[in-house]
């Protein structure tokens, strides 16, 4: 299980370092693809696998469900970590999440997720206020 929030700079090169707390649970290689919420979302291979079984059930017949897979697998890439911590992030999944320079990187229970720092603060702040009623919401679902 992956939680906790850390923060880290990604270089101009498009590198950087995944937290110690997290490298073991995601692997040596792991999958980084787009998000929702214009994040990045990182999971360990056996993770990605059943997500991968579970979205090809979608119906080819829903609109919806094609658009979704399309996003999803079309920014997927495999990612190593190399000796010191790091992971190579691609041009177009910077781009798509304004991974810039300062990033938050958190644990969302059964994913990694990648933020650029101001658009985690916003997010944050944002939720802040309708946390009570967000959860409120999800008492149908036994939490």
């Amino acid at each position: 299980m992956f939680m906790g929030e850390y923060q880290h700079n990604i270089d101009t090169k498009g590198r950087i370092i995944v937290p110690a707390k997290f490298r073991e649970g995601l692997g040596q290689t792991f999958v980084v693809t787009r998000g929702l919420d214009k994040c990045l979302f990182a999971y360990p291979m056996d993770e990605w696998k059943q997500l991968e079984e579970k979205l090809k059930q979608l119906p080819l017949t829903k609109k919806d469900a094609r658009a979704f897979t399309r996003f999803f697998f079309s920014g997927a890439v495999e990612c190593e970590i190399d000796k010191q911590g790091r992971i190579n992030v691609p041009a177009p999944l910077r781009s798509y999440a304004d991974l810039s320079k300062e990033c938050t990187i958190i644990g969302v229970s059964n994913r990694v997720e990648l933020w650029a720092k101001e658009a985690w603060d916003e997010y944050v702040e944002d939720s802040e206020d309708s946390f009570s009623e967000i959860a409120e919401n999800l008492l149908d679902f036994d939490i």
